[in-house]
């Protein structure tokens, strides 16, 4: 997820480009291997940000064996930033990719032949969060005030929809580019809101510092109830490798079955397997899962289950606030496995 600042600093972007440049260079060394035990297909999956609670299901199928007993063998990697995994797919240097809902809609706007092959977080992470103050009760009342964004222009149409929405002004909201020193703005007060930060994350790391924070739900506003995050395929790749990939979304759901089932078990397997360099805080991801558990589940549908209707109503609010360059199709962009 795009979640802290240091995530956009250059030595670890260096560092996790490198480290994908060294998986995706053995290939041919791969290709051997599938040589010697054809039954198993290898796989390069490209993760949003450093592993995390949203990761656990992920982890629980490769613990528990279910990619293996789905014939697959499975690289887990994080690349330097969301769009470089969506252009490292599209260009075959990775199989699969979690990614964002809007910006798979705006990527294959750029001609980028992507398609989402799973809903993973059905709901929005990225919300409106403000300073808790006797001056802000709801989007409206920011007229005036000073929010604080990455850098994204999604992120400024996401608050203005949310503002007008509520009956307030968006043209006369003050916006502030923090790039992604979103936590320390709002800690300092150098801005009463932010956007771009999320839910399981900024908001419990604020709290966990004393900060207290509301935030406010872009779906209840105006904005489309939109994937958070999904999976994502090239189209080439789910003609040369769509058994493996449908394989790997089956085993992912075991993996989330299991997590939902033994959510701590699940969760310490994570930890286990936790880089030194990029630490987790046990207590921020037991909370992150527990917030992220209900807004992954697909109720009655299969894990990762996508409607045509939610991604007609996000290309049209995406095209209604200029953030598509072309027209594009909702059944292009998705693909139930």
């Amino acid at each position: 997820m795009k979640f802290s600042n240091w995530k956009r600093k250059a030595g670890l972007s260096l560092a996790i480009t490198a480290v994908l440049i060294s998986i995706v260079g053995c290939s041919s060394e791969s290709d051997k291997k599938s040589e010697a035990s054809p039954a198993e297909t290898e796989l390069t999956v490209l993760l949003d940000w450093y592993p995390n609670a949203v990761h656990t299901f992920l982890y629980a199928a490769e613990e528990q064996g279910y990619f293996k007993e789905a014939g697959l063998k499975v690289n887990l990697v994080t690349p330097a930033d969301t769009n470089d995994a969506l252009k490292l797919v599209a260009t075959g240097k990775a199989d699969l990719a979690l990614s964002y809902q809007m910006q798979v809609a705006i990527a294959r706007a750029e001609d980028i032949p992507v398609v989402s092959v799973g809903a993973i977080v059905r709901h929005p992470l990225n919300q409106l969060m403000v300073l808790d103050s006797d001056k802000i009760s709801s989007p409206k009342d920011l007229v005036g005030q000073k929010i604080g964004y990455p850098s994204i222009p999604l992120d400024q149409a996401i608050v203005n929809t949310m503002v007008q929405t509520d009956g307030g002004d968006p043209s006369k909201i003050a916006y502030t580019d923090v790039s992604w020193d979103l936590i320390p703005s709002m800690t300092t007060k150098r801005v009463d809101a932010i956007i771009g930060g999320y839910i399981n994350h900024e908001k419990l790391l604020l709290e966990k510092d004393g900060v207290k924070v509301t935030a406010f739900d872009p779906a209840q506003f105006g904005v489309p109830d939109y994937y958070e995050l999904v999976l994502t395929a090239s189209e080439d790749g789910l003609t040369s490798k769509g058994d493996a990939i449908k394989k790997f979304v089956e085993a992912s759901a075991k993996g989330q079955q299991y997590t939902q089932e033994h959510p701590a078990e699940a969760l310490q397997l994570l930890l286990d397997k936790q880089n030194s360099e990029f630490p987790l805080e046990a207590d921020i991801e037991k909370k992150s899962l527990d917030i992220l558990l209900p807004l992954m589940d697909a109720g009655q549908e299969p894990f990762g289950s996508q409607s045509e209707q939610s991604w007609t109503t996000v290309i049209e609010w995406l095209t209604e606030h200029g953030q598509l360059s072309k027209d594009i199709k909702a059944a292009d962009a998705f693909r139930n496995l």
